[in-house]
């Protein structure tokens, strides 16, 4: 990374991605309801189990790492930079929840890889 990614901004950058990262996938996985529930009947079901709640305190601590990350980084480089979460859940949904990635997706995929990987390198 470029000479104006410390060692404290590179730790807020990774630290965003994994707790954004696991707080989709935990909303992902409270959204799983038996196919029988439907209507208030699978929101109770979702508010009983607790990746919701590790979700939202996922997106908690998301904020607070996207300020201090934002408030040391320009604006235009921290998007950027931040994109890389889109990448990390796709892989992940492919791994934990068996989703298919299609040609598209991969392709899109390496682009953003790349594009995050220009925008880091060269800020």
């Amino acid at each position: 990374m470029s000479g104006d990614i410390t060692p404290l901004v590179f730790a807020l950058w990774v630290l965003n991605v994994l707790v954004d990262s696991g707080g989709q996938l935990a909303f992902k996985a409270a959204a799983s309801t038996p196919k029988s529930t439907d209507g208030l009947a699978r929101w109770v079901w979702m508010a009983r189990r607790p990746w919701l709640w590790i979700g939202l305190s996922c997106y908690v601590a998301e904020f607070v790492l996207w300020l201090a990350f934002l408030s040391l980084v320009p604006l235009s480089q921290g998007v950027l930079l931040g994109s890389i979460n889109i990448v990390a859940i796709m892989v992940a949904g492919r791994f934990i929840f068996a989703e298919r990635l299609s040609r598209v997706q991969v392709a899109g995929i390496l682009l953003i890889s790349i594009g995050v990987a220009i925008v880091g390198w060269y800020g």
